[in-house]
């Protein structure tokens, strides 16, 4: 294996986190909207994607270790090391593959953890209305004989102009 090889298992990484960042942004959409009925089929969408990176990640390293091993590295150097020491132009494209993967994995992290709270707001929010439909109390409600449920007093805005 050479560096081309190397290079295009990097830019097939690249395409496929793109893809993975895309699929999240759709969850997003999914979630926000309240399109739950396609929830299940995102989440296969994206293991699929998941998948083809876990494949990818041990065709890579395998190149990775190959290259390392005649440029005088370490095993499992990281792409960083590897671009520190490869010959030109080589080590200023490993860089650029570094800084490109390194911007999609972190956006990635962030939507993750976007997608998450949604999801698990959503689930309390869920969870508050179950718990009220027991207990019979609902804040911001009206009780049997029309009057708002919770609090005794409200808040009243007079015109002093009438």
């Amino acid at each position: 294996m050479d560096h081309q090889h190397l290079s295009t298992l990097l830019w097939r990484e690249h395409e496929l986190l793109d893809l993975l960042l895309f699929k999240a942004e759709e969850k997003q959409y999914l979630i926000l909207t309240g399109k739950s009925r396609w929830l299940p089929r995102i989440a296969h969408e994206i293991e699929v994607v998941l998948e083809q990176l876990r494949t990818l990640e041990v065709e890579r390293a395998a190149a990775t270790e190959q290259i390392a091993g005649r440029l005088g590295l370490e095993a499992n150097p990281s792409l960083r090391q590897l671009a520190d020491s490869a010959p030109a132009p080589w080590n200023d494209l490993y860089t650029k593959h570094h800084e490109a993967l390194l911007t999609l994995v972190t956006e990635l992290r962030s939507l993750s953890d976007a997608n998450k709270e949604l999801i698990e707001s959503g689930l309390s929010v869920i969870g508050d209305a179950l718990l009220s439909s027991r207990t019979g109390t609902q804040s911001g409600t009206y009780t049997n004989n029309g009057r708002t449920a919770g609090n005794a007093y409200r808040s009243v805005t007079l015109d002093g102009a009438m």
